[in-house]
C-alpha cells in the first residue's frame, strides 16, 4: 500500500528527512524531527533474548560473570547496529538519484493513521420517482399515468412512453401488440407553429405508425382499411393552447383502434411545439377512451402542480 503523505528518512540522503506526497518524492527536506510517540500506539510484546535480556550485577571481585554480561550488552548493540545497516543500505539501493524516482517510503516506517474500525459512509439516494407521472424534461412537462397504465422502460429516440402493461399476439403479422399506447414528443423536421396545422398533419403520420406498418416493415394489423374523424378542436394544454385530432381507425385484421395527435408549444425553452399521441385498439378489455382526456387535463409544465387543461375537450368534430 502506497504511504500517506508526510515526512519520512530519504532515501538519497541519510540523516535527514524529506516529504513524501503520498505518490512520489519532492525537493523538501529537513532535519529529522525529534521522536515522538504517535498517537494509540501500543509497545510490542517482549521478545525473548532481546528486551527480556537481564543484566546481572557484577560479582564483587570480578570473574567470569562479569565477562559474560558485558558480553551480551556487546552482543546486543552489535545486532541491533547490523539491522539498521543492512536497512540502510536496502533503501539505498533503491535510489537511482532520481528525486522523483527514489524508492517509496514503506508503510512500516510510520504507524497507520487511519483508524482501525471506520463507520460506513452515509447512503445517498436519488428522491423517489412519483410513480403517478411521467416526466418529459425536454419539453417542460410532466404527464399523468392512468390507472391501468405504465412507463416504458425501452423507448425509442426521445420519445416518453405510456403503455399498458400486457401484451398480446398481433392478428397480422408476428409481434406482439398492446392495447394502449402514449408518447410526448418535440415535433421536429418543420417550422411550423400553428398546432391545428401540425396536429392535423400528424395525425396520418400516428395512424401509419399504430395502425399500418411499423418501423420495420411489418403489418401487426394487416394493413389499415379505411378511417373517419371522429373528434378535432382546440384545447388548452398545462396553460398552453393546443390542438387535437382523433381517427376512428379500420384494419385488415383485428378491431382497429382510435388514434388522437395533440400539438401545443413546450412551456420552457424557445417554446418548440410538443406532440402527443394516444392509441387505444378497439376491443374488449382496452382502456376507456376517457382516459385520452384525463391525460390532456392532467399535463403540467414541470414544477406546477396547479395549471391544468382539457378545456375544449367537449369542442365537436371539425366539419
Amino acid at each position: 500500500m502506497t504511504p500517506p503523505p508526510g515526512w519520512y528518512p530519504d532515501p538519497s540522503t541519510p540523516g535527514t528527512e524529506r516529504w513524501w506526497d503520498g505518490s512520489a518524492w519532492t525537493e523538501h527536506r529537513r532535519a529529522p524531527a525529534a521522536p515522538t510517540v504517535p498517537v494509540g500506539y501500543q509497545p510490542a510484546e517482549p521478545q525473548p533474548g532481546f528486551a527480556t535480556t537481564v543484566m546481572q550485577p557484577v560479582p564483587a571481585g570480578g570473574g567470569s560473570g562479569g565477562n559474560r554480561a558485558k558480553t551480551v550488552a556487546i552482543c546486543a548493540a552489535g545486532a541491533v547496529l547490523v539491522a539498521s545497516i543492512v536497512t540502510g543500505v536496502v533503501v539505498l539501493q533503491g535510489d537511482d538519484g532520481d528525486p522523483q524516482g527514489s524508492t517509496a517510503p514503506t508503510t512500516s516506517a510510520v504507524a497507520d493513521p487511519s483508524p482501525t474500525t471506520s463507520s460506513p459512509a452515509p447512503e445517498t439516494s436519488a428522491p423517489d420517482e412519483d410513480p403517478d407521472t411521467i416526466v418529459d424534461q425536454l419539453n417542460g412537462i410532466t404527464l399523468p399515468v392512468p390507472t391501468g397504465w405504465e412507463k416504458a422502460e425501452n423507448t425509442v429516440g426521445d420519445e416518453l412512453t405510456l403503455q399498458t402493461p400486457d401484451t398480446y399476439d398481433c392478428p397480422g403479422d408476428p409481434g406482439l401488440c398492446r392495447q394502449g399506447k402514449i408518447t410526448s414528443s418535440t415535433a421536429t423536421g418543420t417550422d411550423e407553429r400553428s398546432p391545428e396545422k401540425l396536429a392535423k398533419k400528424d395525425i396520418k403520420d400516428a395512424v401509419d405508425a399504430a395502425y399500418d406498418e411499423d418501423s420495420i416493415g411489418r403489418e401487426p394489423f394487416g394493413g389499415m382499411t379505411g378511417h373517419q374523424q371522429v373528434k378535432a378542436g382546440t384545447v388548452a394544454v398545462g396553460g398552453r393552447s393546443g390542438y387535437f385530432v382523433r381517427w376512428r381507425v379500420h384494419t385488415e385484421k383485428g378491431p382497429g383502434g382510435y388514434v388522437q395527435s395533440l400539438a401545443f408549444p413546450s412551456s420552457t425553452g424557445s417554446e418548440a411545439m410538443v406532440i402527443v399521441r394516444f392509441t387505444i385498439d378497439a376491443a374488449k378489455g382496452a382502456p376507456p377512451l376517457s382516459d385520452i382526456d384525463k391525460v390532456i387535463k392532467g399535463i403540467r409544465p414541470v414544477g406546477d402542480s396547479e395549471t391544468g387543461g382539457g378545456v375544449g375537450n367537449s369542442v365537436e368534430p371539425a366539419p
